[in-house]
């Protein structure tokens, strides 16, 4: 109960709003469907039914660029639960690491490209590559 009284606490509150809606915004820019038009907290849900993916689909390969969201429901979704029609994605873990808004357009860029190559090896790999150059910078535990 201390920490959740600290104000190094109540900034990280702030920044992990924050970084949820900057990255709720930027998909929304690039035609993503967030089901609540937004956040208020520190996760959304995208459905990804206008993409034509499904969130096992998107789940694997942002896996294998060693980034972690959630396959999830939507609502009215017409996929089974171990396949979904979209995906959860929260800001704790980035917000944790010390990143911030202009950090988030980019992560939110590189999923983007993730998903349009999911079937292109080459081009995962080199996007691979850019998320771990990128969170050298914010290291999960510190020395």
């Amino acid at each position: 109960m201390g920490e959740a009284l600290s104000d190094d606490y109540l900034n990280y509150c702030i920044q992990l709003v924050k970084n949820s809606q900057t990255m709720a915004k930027a998909f929304i820019s690039l035609g993503y469907n967030i089901v609540s038009k937004g956040t208020d907290n520190h996760m959304f849900l995208i459905d990804l039914r206008n993409k034509n993916l499904t969130g096992k689909e998107a789940l694997a390969a942002l896996e294998q660029v060693n980034i972690t969201v959630n396959k999830n429901m939507v609502p009215f979704d017409d996929k089974s639960a171990f396949v979904t029609s979209g995906i959860r994605i929260g800001s704790p873990a980035i917000t944790t690491r010390g990143l911030k808004e202009k950090d988030c357009v980019k992560i939110v860029d590189l999923i983007d490209n993730v998903l349009k190559n999911k079937d292109n090896p080459k081009e995962l790999a080199k996007i691979k590559k850019k998320v771990n150059t990128m969170m050298v910078k914010y290291p999960l535990f510190k020395s």
